[in-house]
């Protein structure tokens, strides 16, 4: 009776797999609406609808300078990051095969041979040669399960890799224009040295003819120090920048062999491409969705420990030893055993263990969700960021010009003794700024031009 009842148990646990254990992920419904703000409107969203994307345009032909051409390309190969990336993508293949592997019958063979003798008679030889194998049946996807987060598990480390990608391609631009930006600088400061010099020079003969004061020659030597200063400090930044650079590309610093900043060209027309476009270009928001795909078979996995475990073994072993005698030549033995090991006790383990899968699923469609709208802002922040700097680089040109002349007319007045010393400093001064500040914001440009870029999943071709 109590056999009956326990096979009536077991047939009503095998009847209890009909649950679905067997699901396959699905992608969830998003939020991608207006994930990207027009860059003039404060209510519109942009309204994209191109199939075509900025970010699906190989590196090659976003950034056509030769020079930085060849440090990406150093960088692709030598970068620290990515090649660790890279490792961690092969550890994950060779756990994918264990997984694969679990599906396949376990076989153990273990030879063994004895010599004995008693009582000096003469000695007996006996040998086995034992083969065992195992088999779980996965008729309740456990193993499946497993298989495929190792799948996901797969594809999150690959999008991460293409993401270190993305980052580097990024990195190096972004170095190498503010080099070209620190490199106009620099002659900009060095213009502006050999000007405030010859002020210096003008005032102290000035002086000498008793057509100015000590108080103004004075001024014109500092103001020829503080530029002086300010270069020796541009000259810092080059040299870490450069330092940077070289960690990035994988090597020690070194000087970087680099064009100009006025021979930079990059596109100045974009396309966003449709919204969902994102959930396949960024790798990292992909590689968030793998997560989830990774938590989803973790559930399924959860379910599948409340139903039965069936194994199959079988033995075989060819020996000589029957345990009655000695025969030869050997003779097999075969065995095989068929188990189903059912949970009872351990109903609170699990459940408890299914309500951590469930809880780490919603956590990770969240992360999916933020990481859509982080997409969303870094596109839009570049957008905006390259329309402000591009207005204020053509206001900026014309302040510039206008400082230019103003220079040269103070100068002139002041030889002809129709203006001060201190309108001539305070005019050089508003040159040099407004030099410094143009090239600050057509690098401020160019950099919002690669973060737009990366941002729409751009340097992965």
């Amino acid at each position: 009776m109590k056999k009956r009842n326990i096979i009536a148990i077991m047939s009503a646990a095998v009847l209890m797999s009909s649950c679905g254990l067997y699901n396959k992920y699905e992608r969830p419904t998003v939020d991608t609406k207006g994930i990207v703000r027009d860059a003039i409107s404060d209510t519109d969203t942009l309204a994209v609808s191109d199939t075509t994307s900025f970010g699906n345009l190989p590196w090659r032909s976003v950034f056509t300078d030769p020079q930085l051409q060849a440090l990406i390309g150093q960088a692709l190969e030598k970068n620290v990051d990515l090649l660790n990336a890279a490792l961690n993508v092969d550890m994950i293949k060779s756990q994918l095969m264990v997984s694969k592997l679990a599906f396949l019958p376990s076989i153990a063979l273990s030879p063994q041979g004895t010599l004995a003798s008693w009582d000096g008679a003469k000695a007996t030889q006996t040998y086995q040669l034992p083969i065992a194998a195992s088999w779980s049946v996965d008729l309740f996807g456990n193993l499946l399960s497993v298989k495929r987060n190792a799948q996901m598990q797969l594809l999150a480390a690959k999008d991460y890799q293409m993401a270190v990608k993305s980052q580097v391609v990024a990195g190096v631009a972004n170095l190498y224009y503010t080099l070209l930006m620190l490199d106009r600088q620099q002659e900009i400061l060095d213009e502006m040295e050999s000007l405030t010099k010859e002020t210096w020079d003008m005032m102290a003969l000035q002086m000498k003819f008793g057509r100015a004061r000590s108080t103004s020659v004075q001024s014109a030597e500092a103001s020829y120090y503080s530029v002086k200063a300010q270069s020796a400090d541009m000259r810092r930044q080059i040299r870490e920048v450069e330092n940077s650079l070289s960690l990035l590309i994988g090597q020690a610093g070194q000087a970087i062999q680099r064009g100009k900043l006025a021979d930079q060209s990059l596109p100045t027309e974009f396309s966003t491409g449709i919204a969902l476009q994102m959930l396949n270009n960024r790798p990292d928001v992909h590689a968030a969705e793998m997560k989830l795909a990774s938590c989803f078979h973790n559930v399924q996995t959860a379910r599948s420990r409340f139903y039965p475990s069936i194994n199959i073994s079988g033995a075989g072993t060819f020996t000589n030893s029957s345990g009655m005698g000695i025969v030869n030549p050997g003779k097999w033995l075969l065995s095989a055993v068929g188990s189903l090991t059912q949970p009872i006790f351990a109903n609170g383990q699990l459940v408890a263990g299914l309500k951590v899968a469930k809880a780490q699923q919603e956590q990770a469609f969240n992360s999916w969700q933020n990481a859509i709208f982080k997409a969303g802002n870094e596109v839009s922040n570049a957008l905006v960021s390259y329309n402000t700097y591009k207005e204020k680089g053509e206001l900026d040109a014309r302040q510039t010009e206008l400082y230019r002349q103003n220079v040269e007319d103070t100068r002139q007045l002041y030889v002809s003794s129709g203006t001060t010393y201190l309108e001539v400093i305070s005019a050089q001064a508003n040159l040099l700024n407004a030099e410094i500040s143009k090239v600050t914001d057509d690098f401020n440009k160019m950099q919002a031009v690669v973060s737009l870029y990366s941002a729409l999943g751009g340097g992965v071709k």
